[in-house]
């Protein structure tokens, strides 16, 4: 799409600036400018244009999920949460059968990426080198030892893609595989049972993020820090969020923020039935239940969640009590240098793919475009 511009209240170089004309041409923003009105044939806004956000860990919605393996579960997921305000996102994967995760990857990677839906900048495999005792609601019986052979084939896959890779440091093999591929891949450490001094060791050997920070982890506490301090009290690691009111009590939310605000990455952590009616899901092996925003097993355990981004920052200036400038990069710019691709997304800048979002006041999505294209 070229040569459109949009005004109104946009979310540029960090705050809130009144009367901003964005001009848009073959996909990317070639202007910002302040203006006093807007010019003839722009379109015009209220509420406010902010960048389209970034999930660094999504599993599905829609009905659909990336371990289906099927190029229409693919398309249908980047759809759905382009709708919510997602124009980029890594497609996440579970603990699985060697033959399922390589379906799953390749489908991925192979996928159809028009301009239709969210960009997919990266592969975030969710185990399946984990803790079988934080295993939450993925399938024990797919979790395995770390294996270097089986990540390189996964990997040979999509090789133009960013990788995260959550991994439990505790289990045979985790440390040989993080030093490994320490270059290639974003190491993440989650569904763990690791004490902090096993944290911030894995820290050293290569990880640099914590998965969806506080679930399916040691906790914080004051004689034994856990997972949690090893996250908090490192200089530089990125971790995740699911700000859903549910998975991290909002007053924690609030904290971590204040603690860390420039390297929290908002996720959902999304399953297929985001986006769906209450009821009975699958979540690849597991029978799940979704009743009152919730997705969980048979025995209560949360199973992933039904989060779309928008509500994410909406539930932390509503739910939290933070200001919106200080929640959109936690949406936006922490997960664009996650992913490795702060230098086009993320942000509204000339020169950046021209992926944007506007919001209501009452954080309903106005307008998504995708790449200059409105959706």
């Amino acid at each position: 799409m070229s040569d459109r511009t949009i005004f109104g209240r946009a979310f540029v170089g960090g705050e809130l600036r009144e009367g901003t004309l964005i001009r848009i041409d073959d996909g990317r923003i070639t202007d910002i400018r302040d203006a006093a009105h807007p010019p003839p044939g722009s379109e015009a806004f209220d509420g406010v244009i902010v960048p389209g956000f970034i999930d660094v860990h999504v599993h599905g919605g829609n009905g659909a999920d990336f371990m289906d393996a099927t190029d229409d579960a693919v398309a249908r997921v980047r759809r759905f949460h382009a709708t919510e305000g997602t124009t980029a996102m890594a497609a996440t994967t579970l603990s699985a059968s060697r033959q399922d995760l390589h379906d799953a990857v390749t489908t991925i990677a192979r996928a159809p990426q028009l301009n239709d839906g969210a960009d997919i900048c990266g592969i975030h495999l969710e185990g399946p080198y984990i803790s079988s005792a934080r295993a939450g609601a993925q399938d024990v019986a797919s979790i395995r030892p770390a294996e270097i052979h089986e990540l390189a084939a996964l990997l040979a896959e999509g090789p133009s893609l960013r990788w995260m890779m959550t991994v439990a440091p505790e289990i045979e093999g985790a440390r040989a595989l993080i030093e490994h591929f320490r270059d290639r891949i974003l190491f993440s450490i989650g569904h763990t049972s690791a004490d902090y001094a096993d944290c911030v060791a894995a820290l050293t050997w290569g990880a640099s993020h914590f998965t969806h920070l506080f679930n399916a982890m040691t906790g914080l506490g004051h004689r034994k820090p856990g997972a949690v301090g090893a996250a908090m009290t490192s200089v530089d690691a990125t971790v995740e969020l699911i700000a859903d009111g549910i998975h991290v009590h909002p007053a924690v939310l609030r904290i971590a923020a204040l603690a860390m605000p420039h390297r929290i990455a908002l996720i959902t952590d999304a399953v297929r039935a985001c986006g769906m009616p209450d009821g009975n899901y699958k979540l690849y092996e597991h029978d799940i239940t979704v009743a009152d925003g919730a997705a969980r097993l048979a025995d209560g355990t949360l199973a992933g969640s039904v989060l779309t981004m928008r509500c994410a920052v909406q539930n932390m200036v509503e739910l939290a009590g933070l200001p919106l400038d200080l929640v959109l990069p936690l949406a936006t710019e922490v997960p664009a240098r996650i992913l490795n691709v702060a230098n086009r997304k993320g942000k509204l800048a000339p020169g950046f793919d021209a992926d944007i979002v506007v919001l209501t006041d009452r954080f309903e999505i106005a307008a998504t475009y995708l790449r200059g294209a409105r959706l």
